[in-house]
């Protein structure tokens, strides 16, 4: 009677997973960024490989950035658990087996991975491989619960995305393809500690040292402040590459003003007013932020149409261009 009254209500018992809670299981939120970045990846590679082969690369690097999320999702379960923000994903609400979601996690790692190799290339699936097994066990089995500077190294697991889909064209990794990386690796840390500032009360319960646990609100201010001026200079040498020009130039340029500017009004707020205000500069930084990184790939993607080239070509940016 009592699962005749549940699956009226539309509620799911213990184990009895729809084909919703999967795909939840597989971050989808995350995948798009991942899915995003490494389809810029494939654009701007000065090889480009046929379209049936740059669609296969990107379902595969797709799958394999859901491979990580299920990984991530099964081992995380104890902490998700007690977190507000994550306390309805898939495996702590109990719609979906641990076991369920490690099967899953590790049989889409392998599919991915195999499956890349063959669509692309060795060195692209060898990447997607230790991106996997970066975020799945040096992030989220380590780093995560073990020190503050969790989100600092375990960025690099988010940043490799548009290095693979590079890789997958090329086959070979260049300055160009670093410096993807490396933007998204130094916005990470201001993107996700903007958003603890906010949420710390969830990493307080659930014991994770996130910065905001281990250094207070304080702290936190000035290391968002540091790794945006550190960001700021990354983001503007890439318009002086291959994959930069006149377009990207001006939007990271105005990007990183309002950036740095609002990681400058974070660092003079008072905690007094932050919660007063329930923390509504720190909550606009963090969707600035979103904006921020899927802008700049934008760009490097409209740079790479024949139109924006002639525009280069116009205005002379080659000459400009020195990386």
């Amino acid at each position: 009677m009592t699962d005749i009254r549940a699956d009226i209500a539309g509620q799911t018992g213990p184990g009895d997973a729809s084909f919703g809670d999967y795909v939840q299981l597989l971050k989808p939120r995350v995948m798009s960024l991942v899915v995003f970045t490494a389809l810029v990846g494939l654009i701007v590679a000065p090889v480009h490989l046929h379209p049936v082969e740059a669609l296969a690369a990107i379902i595969f690097i797709a799958l394999g950035a859901g491979a990580s999320g299920a990984l991530n999702m099964w081992w995380d379960a104890d902490i998700d658990r007690v977190m507000r923000r994550t306390a309805k994903r898939p495996v702590p609400s109990g719609a979906v087996e641990p076991g369920e979601a490690l099967g899953l996690g590790a049989s889409l790692s392998v599919l991915s991975v195999v499956m890349l190799w063959l669509a692309t290339n060795a060195l692209a699936a060898g990447l997607l491989a230790f991106t996997i097994f970066f975020y799945a066990v040096i992030y989220t089995m380590w780093l995560k619960r073990s020190t503050p500077q969790n989100i600092v190294i375990g960025g690099a697991a988010g940043a490799f995305p548009p290095m693979v889909g590079w890789v997958a064209a090329t086959g070979s990794i260049s300055i160009e393809a670093v410096l993807m990386f490396l933007l998204i690796f130094m916005w990470t840390p201001p993107h996700f500690w903007a958003l603890a500032l906010f949420m710390n009360s969830d990493y307080e319960k659930a014991k994770v040292p996130m910065l905001t646990v281990t250094h207070g609100r304080r702290s936190t201010r000035n290391h968002i402040l540091v790794y945006t001026l550190l960001l700021a200079p990354v983001a503007l040498i890439a318009a002086f590459t291959s994959i930069g020009g006149p377009i990207y130039f001006a939007v990271s340029l105005v990007l990183n003003l309002l950036f740095v500017i609002g990681a400058f009004r974070l660092w003079m707020r008072r905690e007094e007013r932050a919660e007063a205000d329930k923390y509504a500069a720190e909550k606009r930084f963090f969707a600035l932020s979103l904006a921020y990184l899927f802008l700049h790939f934008a760009a490097f993607a409209v740079e790479a149409t024949p139109w924006a080239h002639a525009l280069s070509t116009y205005v002379g940016w080659e000459t400009a261009s020195w990386l």
